[in-house]
């Protein structure tokens, strides 16, 4: 029987020539008394990213979900080099992102600001 993890791996190098994916390891544990959580969200799927679709003549006023990366900084925060690729990487593909140090930023990144 093929595991879970094979399966996984399988799906990420297939779809991966087609789509942007990353691992989303979820979950908790616990550490000085506290839990601390990790991961998109509870539930969220294991493999995450976007797909690049062309909008057709057919597709002409349906509702497409765009991905959205927002990373928050402080005003003199700085962004990782990754974390700069990963907003780039995410508009080339024509995904909504931006590094926001406000709730404007973040507005203007999703065109509504």
């Amino acid at each position: 029987m093929t595991s879970e993890r094979d399966i996984q791996a399988d799906i990420w190098r297939s779809v991966s020539q087609f789509s942007r994916l990353f691992r989303n390891n979820v979950g908790a544990f616990k550490q000085a008394g506290k839990f601390i959580r990790f991961g998109l969200t509870k539930g969220s799927s294991d493999l995450i990213g976007w797909t690049p679709v062309e909008i057709t003549q057919d597709m002409v006023g349906s509702t497409v979900a765009v991905f959205t990366a927002i990373e928050c900084k402080t005003k003199a925060g700085k962004a990782t080099p990754a974390q700069l690729y990963f907003v780039e990487r995410v508009k080339l593909d024509g995904g909504y992102a931006a590094i926001a140090r406000s709730v404007e930023d973040a507005m203007k990144a999703i065109g509504k600001g």
